[in-house]
């Protein structure tokens, strides 16, 4: 097997890797879908979470929300009730803006304009690139994680994939790359060959349709691409929740809009002062948070849980309600919700977690 130059020989690249892309693709419920909305969803979900994760998650939510008018219409709440457990929950937040603008703006048509989609709240050059292409056959080159390893393999790139000042040399590759014919099914076979077989370890390239133009592959350094920065270690956390009991209800309160976990609704909690005893921590935070005192503490589990950039330890203190009016410093909210409606609540993970110690 020779080597190809590829930039020599890219028409015949993609007629290879678009030839192996309609027979070898993945059924996905969002693949062959001509709707610019559905397309967008699919997308949206699809940042920063496996396939096989989202799959589910798309076809509850397209139930729900067929089209942009329907998303638009809903409640802030019922969308990211539909979000929860999926994370990354500004992409819920942000979707459920611009489908409103949409709707105000363009009539519910999504744009196919660049500018003006990329304009939308959430939408940035990836996601512009992919709905677009894939909508409209707009000739847009999409960069991913999975693209940008394909091209570091293709080209034997030395830029790091997870340093910002690489995005334009690799999105000058996947733009001189693209078949501009048919750009979104060029962008979602090169996704699919990223995911499939030129996975970040072990991959196949013994079955991979463009072995023959990969620089990695001919020279037998696939192992050595992409290269990557070393990651800052994670931090850990140390909390303390509180759940506040009132007869039969417990007191949930909805975290700040425009944070972490924005719009979700939790236990009242907070971080432990350094040197502070974690019962006089939960007392503290109860009182600062929501101007209430408490009685009957009782310690109730501990939980962990992993975000993004850094992991938490939460010990959990199970109390009474003595006494008090509600009055928010930090939370936007807050309601007493009796334990057989706490489903109706978009919760992050980490309730959920001490929900199972709750009877």
């Amino acid at each position: 097997m020779h080597k190809q130059n590829l930039s020599e020989n890219s028409i015949e690249f993609r007629k290879v890797l678009l030839e192996w892309f309609k027979i070898h693709q993945r059924e996905m419920p969002w693949r062959g879908v001509e709707d610019p909305y559905k397309i967008w969803v699919s997308e949206v979900m699809l940042q920063q979470t496996q396939v096989k994760k989202v799959v589910d998650y798309y076809i509850k939510f397209i139930s729900r929300f067929p089209d942009v008018k329907r998303l638009a219409s809903a409640s802030l709440q019922e969308v990211l009730k539909m979000w929860e457990g999926l994370g990354y929950y500004a992409r819920a937040r942000n979707l459920h803006k611009a489908a409103k603008i949409v709707v105000d703006a363009y009539n519910g048509e999504i744009p196919s304009e660049y500018k003006a989609f990329r304009q939308l709240p959430g939408v940035g050059d990836y996601s512009a690139a992919a709905v677009l292409s894939i909508a409209y056959d707009a000739p847009y080159a999409a960069v991913d994680g999975n693209i940008k390893r394909v091209l570091a393999r293709l080209f034997l790139m030395d830029a790091p994939i997870n340093d910002n000042s690489s995005s334009k040399l690799f999105q000058q590759q996947a733009d001189n790359l693209l078949d501009r014919d048919e750009p979104g099914l060029f962008n979602q076979a090169m996704m699919e060959l990223g995911a499939t077989v030129c996975r970040p370890q072990s991959p196949t390239c013994l079955v991979c349709p463009v072995n023959v133009y990969c620089g990695a592959f001919q020279s037998a350094r696939q192992d050595e691409f992409p290269h990557r920065n070393k990651r800052i270690a994670v931090p850990e956390h140390h909390m303390v929740t509180g759940v506040i009991n009132k007869g039969t209800a417990v007191l949930l309160v909805q975290r700040p809009l425009d944070g972490l976990l924005g719009g979700l609704w939790e236990f009242p909690n907070g971080r432990i002062n350094e040197g502070e005893d974690v019962e006089t921590a939960c007392v503290r935070l109860i009182t600062d948070a929501v101007n209430l005192h408490v009685k009957n503490i009782t310690y109730l589990t501990r939980v962990k849980h992993a975000l993004t950039h850094f992991k938490i330890v939460v010990d959990v203190f199970n109390c009474d309600y003595q006494s008090g009016e509600l009055i928010l410093n930090g939370p936007v909210d807050a309601k007493w919700v009796e334990l057989t409606k706490l489903h109706e609540y978009p919760l992050p993970r980490t309730t959920h977690k001490i929900l199972q110690h709750i009877s």
